[in-house]
């Protein structure tokens, strides 16, 4: 069985000389060996300039750039390697909103015989050279940007305004190396400003277990007494937070709940990250500006489960639940 081959610029050449010298298509057929509906079809194919330029004629080199093009268009692969890895990846991002670190990771432990990198993916959802299909999948990461960005940080540097308050420069070394468990991040996220109510959340550094709680109003009691409520059945040691006024009752949440309490500098908010990241991803849920007085305790409660099972590249794509309940069994 004869292999079909594409014509060749030569070929072209050839045709555009015997069209010329005006020549049939059975005869240039039978000149290049070709059928002549190959010929005809080149024809039909590559006269579609309609600049007066090229006078509607048939150029071989523009023919030949033509026959690239569709050789390229034609052979464009699947995105992400293949369609199993596109459809992992795609169906995690819009779904369950994981981030491309997390995908890559858990698709290995998944799909041993599958792999990808996290930077293969941003790259896809960010290349205005490759095919999305109109999906515009940066709307699904954490920060919905459309362009990529670096983050820097500020270096403005303030003394805490909290009383009593002992600085994170005198947080134990080890507590920054995350090796042990029971040391937590605390903050609060607001909604609209004319909102009473607010989220109180607290992050253990270790295993990411995550808090979330809502505060009926902006109060230091009320949010020390969530804390204390939440946390006395957790281990923990330390606590981390910034120099927000609902901090001001720290001496009575350290003596419950038998802790020792730190303040990050004013304005160093990368001091506390775990909590700040966090937030972060809460906000893909609760956007700026919506009230938060408008939204259920039940909500709430899914939204902390959903960030609890949710896998983690930092935690070697375990959850924050099964990483809590090892720990808490293994110190037990």
């Amino acid at each position: 069985m004869r292999v079909y081959q594409q014509l060749t610029l030569v070929e072209r050449e050839i045709i555009y000389g015997m069209l010329r010298q005006g020549e049939t298509l059975r005869s240039i057929g039978k000149k290049l060996r070709r059928s002549h509906t190959s010929i005809s079809r080149e024809l039909r194919r590559n006269i579609k300039y309609g600049n007066e330029y090229f006078t509607n004629e048939y150029l071989p080199c523009k023919a030949q750039k033509l026959s690239d093009k569709r050789k390229v268009e034609q052979r464009y692969k699947a995105p992400l390697k293949n369609p199993a890895i596109f459809l992992y990846v795609r169906k995690h991002l819009r779904d369950d909103g994981w981030s491309p670190e997390v995908i890559a990771g858990k698709l290995r432990l998944d799909h041993p015989e599958l792999s990808i990198c996290h930077e293969t993916i941003y790259q896809y959802i960010y290349s205005k050279k490759v095919k999305t299909r109109g999906m515009h999948l940066e709307q699904y990461l954490i920060l919905k940007r459309k362009k990529r960005m670096k983050h820097n940080g500020r270096s403005v540097r303030r003394h805490s305004k909290i009383p009593e308050a002992v600085s994170i420069d005198h947080r134990p070394r080890s507590v920054q190396r995350r090796r042990s468990i029971g040391h937590w991040e605390t903050d609060n996220i607001i909604g609209r400003v004319t909102d009473k109510t607010a989220l109180s959340v607290t992050v253990e550094r270790m295993t990411r277990f995550t808090i979330i709680t809502k505060l009926k109003d902006r109060t230091a009691q009320t949010k020390a007494g969530v804390l204390i409520d939440r946390l006395q059945n957790y281990p923990i040691k330390t606590m981390t937070a910034d120099n927000g006024s609902e901090n001001t009752r720290h001496v009575h949440i350290a003596k419950e709940l038998k802790l020792s309490m730190y303040f990050c500098h004013a304005y160093h908010s990368w001091e506390k990250g775990t909590v700040e990241n966090t937030n972060g991803r809460i906000r893909r849920f609760i956007p700026k500006g919506v009230s938060i007085d408008q939204i259920p305790d039940a909500y709430i409660a899914a939204l902390e489960d959903k960030l609890n099972s949710t896998p983690r590249k930092c935690l070697q794509f375990q959850t924050p639940y099964e990483m809590m309940h090892k720990l808490r069994v293994t110190t037990a």
